[in-house]
């Protein structure tokens, strides 16, 4: 249960650091006026590429486990604007 308490914690600090740093994937689709076959690209591109960037940001807190499952996760979820 303690272990639960403390990755809570870290989630609650640092889950919406990717949102705020830009725009979601469909809010710059939609600013790019983007359509059918060409938005549905790049969403996936937008979204892959966050991914990797959440993978990477959760390495650098030093998240493992559950920890580092639910914050890449969630930060994938908010960067793409799901």
């Amino acid at each position: 249960m303690k272990r639960f308490a403390v990755s809570f914690l870290i989630l609650a600090s640092f889950a919406g650091s990717a949102a705020l740093a830009d725009d979601s994937c469909k809010m710059q689709a939609a600013a790019k006026s983007l359509h059918g076959a060409a938005e549905t690209s790049f969403l996936k591109k937008c979204a892959s590429d966050a991914k990797t960037k959440c993978e990477a940001d959760a390495k650098a807190k030093n998240l493992h486990g559950a920890a580092q499952t639910s914050f890449v996760t969630k930060c994938a979820k908010d960067a793409s604007g799901a």
